[in-house]
Order: C-alpha cells, then sequence, then structure tokens
C-alpha cells in the first residue's frame, strides 16, 4: 500500500502559519517579481481568481474581495516543507519526496491504515500546523486519486478494496488522472472518455498505441498493479541553475556584472551544500520577449574549466568572463542565467596534470565563509561585486520576513 500526503494549500498555509489573523480570509501568493498568481487559498478560489492570473489584472478584485497577497517567500516554504517531511519519515522508512508539498510512503505490512493514516495527519498539524490530506491506496497512482477525494472526507481516505476503487473512479474527471497531459486528456475526452472509471476500461491495446508506454503503466495502476515504485533514492543532479528576473529591465553593464556576481555565488553555495563540482559553465542574457516593441536577443556562452570546482571565487571570475564575451549594447535585458553542467561529486573530482591546480586556497575562502554565514545568517559575507544597493533586485513589495530561517525575523513574545 502507498499512501500521498499532500499539503493543502501549502504557500498560503505557510503565511497563515505566522499570520493567524488571515485564517478564513482569502491569501494569494505572487510569482518571482509580483507578476502572476501561483497559490491561492480556498476562500480566494472561491473569488474567482485564476491560477497564473497577473496581478495588474486582478488590483480590482482584490480591493473589492480584501484578499491578503505575499510575495513568493521560497526560504520560509523550503524550511517548513523539510519540517513536514521530518514527521512523515517518522511513520515509515520508505519515504519520496515528490515535490516541496508532496510525499509518498510505503505502507507495506501496516495494519489499520484509517487510524495510521489520520495518526500521520493529527501528527503533522499538531507539530508544524500545516494542514495536510492523506491518501492510501494499492499504487501511486490510486493514492493520488484517494489524496484529492480524501479533501471532502476529512481529509483522510484509504482505498483498499475494488468496491472502493470502483466508487472513487466512478465520477473522478479523466483529466485529473495523474500522468494524463492535456493533449491526450482531450483526445480522450473528445471520444467520451470522460471519467477514470471509463478510462480503465478501454483496452489495454488501444491504451498502449494511442498512449505510448506511460499510459499503459497508469491504466496498470487503476486496476491495482503497482508499476511506478517508490524513488527512496534521488537521482543525481546533472546541472544547477541560478537564475530571476530583475525587478525592471537593464541595459547597463554594471549592474548585469553585480547580478551575474550574485547568481554566480548563490550557484556555488548550491554546489557546496551537495557538495558536487561543475566541470562546465554557462551564462546567457535574456530579453523580455512580451515587449515587442523592444529589441530581442538571447546570448549565451558556455566554457569548460580547467579542473571541476565550486568555490564562489573561481565561478564568479569564469561568470565575468563568458559575461564579457556575450554583452550587447543597446539592449534592455530582462534577466541573467548562470548554469553549472557536468556536475561531478567533490570525492570523485580529477585534476589535470597539464594545468596546475591553483583553487585550493579558494576553496579554504569558501569554507570560512560558508561557516559564517551560517552563523550569522546568508549574506553577512558575500563578494563586493554583488554591489550594495542591488537595483537591478527583483520586487517583492509584499515580502513577508524570514520566520524561521534569519534570528532578526523569529517572532517575539512579550
Amino acid at each position: 500500500m502507498y499512501a500521498l500526503a499532500d499539503c493543502n494549500n501549502f504557500y498560503a498555509s505557510c503565511h497563515r502559519l505566522f499570520e493567524p489573523q488571515y485564517n478564513g480570509v482569502p491569501v494569494v501568493v505572487l510569482s518571482n517579481n509580483d507578476g502572476c498568481v501561483i497559490a491561492r487559498s480556498n476562500e480566494a478560489k472561491s473569488c474567482g481568481i485564476a491560477m497564473g492570473a497577473p496581478f495588474y489584472k486582478i488590483r480590482s478584485d482584490i480591493q473589492k474581495h480584501n484578499i491578503a497577497v505575499f510575495s513568493s517567500h521560497y526560504t520560509l516554504y523550503g524550511d517548513i516543507s523539510a519540517r513536514v517531511m521530518t514527521n512523515l519519515a517518522r511513520f515509515t522508512p520508505d519515504v519520496e519526496v515528490y515535490s516541496i508539498d508532496e510525499c509518498f510512503l510505503g505502507l507495506k505490512g501496516i495494519m489499520n491504515l484509517k487510524e495510521y493514516g489520520t495518526s500521520m495527519r493529527e501528527t503533522v498539524i499538531k507539530n508544524t500546523g500545516i494542514p495536510i490530506s492523506v491518501g492510501i491506496a494499492p499504487t501511486k497512482v490510486l493514492a493520488k486519486v484517494a489524496n484529492k477525494t480524501s479533501k471532502k472526507f476529512n481529509g483522510v481516505m484509504v482505498m483498499e478494496t475494488q468496491e472502493e476503487i470502483a466508487a472513487a473512479l466512478r465520477d473522478y474527471p479523466v483529466e485529473d488522472l495523474w500522468g494524463i497531459g492535456k493533449q491526450h486528456s482531450h483526445k480522450l475526452i473528445r471520444g467520451g472518455i470522460e471519467t477514470a472509471a471509463q478510462f480503465r476500461e478501454l483496452p489495454i491495446d488501444w491504451v498502449q498505441a494511442n498512449m505510448t508506454i506511460v499510459g499503459v503503466r497508469m491504466w496498470r495502476e487503476l486496476w491495482g498493479e503497482s508499476c511506478i515504485p517508490l524513488k527512496t533514492i534521488l537521482d543525481p543532479k546533472k546541472g544547477m541553475c541560478t537564475s530571476r528576473a530583475f525587478g525592471k529591465l537593464t541595459g547597463d553593464y554594471n549592474l548585469l556584472k553585480e547580478a551575474t556576481t550574485s547568481y554566480a555565488s548563490r550557484l556555488a553555495v548550491k554546489l557546496r551544500r551537495e557538495k558536487l563540482c561543475t566541470s562546465v559553465l554557462s551564462v546567457r542574457l535574456l530579453t523580455n520577449r512580451f515587449i515587442g516593441e523592444e529589441l530581442q536577443a538571447y546570448p549565451c556562452i558556455t566554457i569548460p574549466l580547467d579542473h571541476p570546482v565550486n568555490n564562489t571565487l573561481d565561478l564568479v571570475k569564469v561568470a565575468l568572463h563568458g559575461l564579457k564575451k556575450i554583452y550587447m549594447r543597446g539592449y534592455m535585458f530582462q534577466k541573467v542565467e548562470v548554469t553549472a553542467i557536468g556536475l561531478i561529486p567533490e570525492p570523485e573530482v580529477q585534476l589535470n596534470i597539464f594545468n596546475e591546480f591553483k583553487g585550493a586556497k579558494h576553496d579554504r575562502i569558501c569554507r570560512v565563509l560558508d561557516k559564517l554565514n551560517m552563523h550569522y545568517g546568508s549574506g553577512t559575507l558575500r563578494m563586493a561585486g554583488e554591489g550594495l544597493d542591488q537595483k537591478w533586485a527583483m520586487k517583492r513589495q509584499f515580502l513577508r520576513p524570514s520566520y524561521t530561517t534569519d534570528w532578526n525575523d523569529i517572532i517575539k513574545v512579550k
């Protein structure tokens, strides 16, 4: 048996956790630069706020319905997510963290599944304050169905028998099935297949011919045959990218240098955290393709490194060299991307006998840098090239404090 634990309205719930005055109030969370809606509370959905709606188009609705607005705060979400997943891992050693707010759990040999799922849900809510829903079924696809249906049944649903499975699939929309994309869902609906139960009754030969092996796996899972195992060990990362849109378009080379230095520094920290080194660095500039009257260009350069590294000084130096090569005058750029590819675990790095490795000193400097920033807070020490004002930084008009990751923002009780 598999369980799928899913946090309800996760981003909105994270903000409500520290600002409970917004419980029961419509809440929306905006994307980077406060561009569009990426999360909504149930109350906001009832007000007609659509997912992905541009913020400037819904300002009147926000005022009309007194909707609370938050800028995205991924550091906070990541920390709260880790707390939720840690609590879930207490219930079974077989855990697959599927996304920031979803987790599959293997429940082999567990009896009284309804009681176990309820205990799981209550424990997470008590220890983290984040409401979750739990769906339990013989396969991962059915666990997804059970989870979505559980929101109508006090947050926990177990589909164990064929009768329970058939009843849940009878009115379940085929387009909501895990693994059904827009193209396949349109094709099925045009053919009169509107529910998961109808899809399950299709001949397997038709499914294989029209939906390939992925559709066959899903079809078998709907019949209770487990075809998608848990991934308890994550696949090694093949690349990492640091990129955020600027608060406003810029063609100023000095501002682009500051942004590139900042992004390369963040990328280096991410690599060291994962104990990986990069052998290739890519730098790319992008204009805003949605502004037709502006000149458009997407210059990019890929630079092989002499030695795989993850220290900030070497990566910043290479990134700035790449920026100098691709910079184009007369263009207004929206963002810069710094990408590390050809990742190698630190213990497996091999040096080049034809080139002297001079990065050992830089590695030691970065270890001290990481310790100081870990102790005193992120950004306490940083590269001078990142600038002080950072006029290019993205807009976050509705940003809330880092309640759990910054000593200065911890809630004080008087």
